[in-house]
């Protein structure tokens, strides 16, 4: 089974707290990239923090309130999600609402736990998403330090970094560490 991992595709990394132009730019791309799944299993991650934000070392490193558990910059792009939703052609898990994976920082633990439990199902990895340089290069990272034999690319496309700078830099680090960038 292929797997696809949208990682924070949230309000606030697209045109809210913490976004883009760039971020705005692939939203389509990332939109018909869903659309067009069949038989992967879409998993997505969601930044999550909490009113004491500005009180924890993220937020006084980075202090600028975001992806607040239950605010609209919180939510994952409506199009985005939506096109999942409607994509009756893609693997659905009960016992994981919606397919989301909350995350305090920038990698998901819970979801490696996820991947490491279902490795013998899977065949491949893709991994999209904001930001390249942040929390995409940290997921796909410890994906390939959890599963080196699994095939790990990155969507060039439906990715976005904070500078166009940073989002080159993380490709080029993923490709010295042996993740496909496409």
């Amino acid at each position: 089974m292929k797997v696809l991992i949208v990682v924070d595709m949230q309000n606030d990394f697209i045109d809210g707290a913490l976004g883009t132009a760039e971020a705005v730019a692939i939203v389509d791309n990332v939109v018909k990239r869903v659309e067009s799944s069949a038989g992967e299993l879409i998993l997505f991650t969601q930044d999550t923090h909490q009113s004491n934000y500005l009180q924890t070392s993220e937020g006084k490193k980075l202090p600028v309130p975001h992806c607040i558990e239950g605010t609209d910059g919180w939510q994952i792009n409506e199009r985005v999600f939506n096109v999942w939703r409607n994509n009756k052609n893609t693997v659905r898990l009960p016992e994981l609402p919606n397919n989301t994976f909350k995350k305090p920082v920038f990698g998901s633990v819970d979801l490696m736990e996820f991947l490491t439990s279902r490795e013998k199902e899977i065949t491949e990895i893709e991994v999209l998403g904001l930001c390249t340089d942040i929390c995409v290069i940290s997921n796909a990272i410890m994906i390939k330090n959890i599963m080196p034999e699994i095939k790990i690319s990155v969507n060039s496309a439906c990715c976005a970094g904070v500078t166009p700078q940073s989002h080159t830099e993380a490709l080029n680090t993923m490709k010295m560490c042996q993740i496909d960038v496409e």
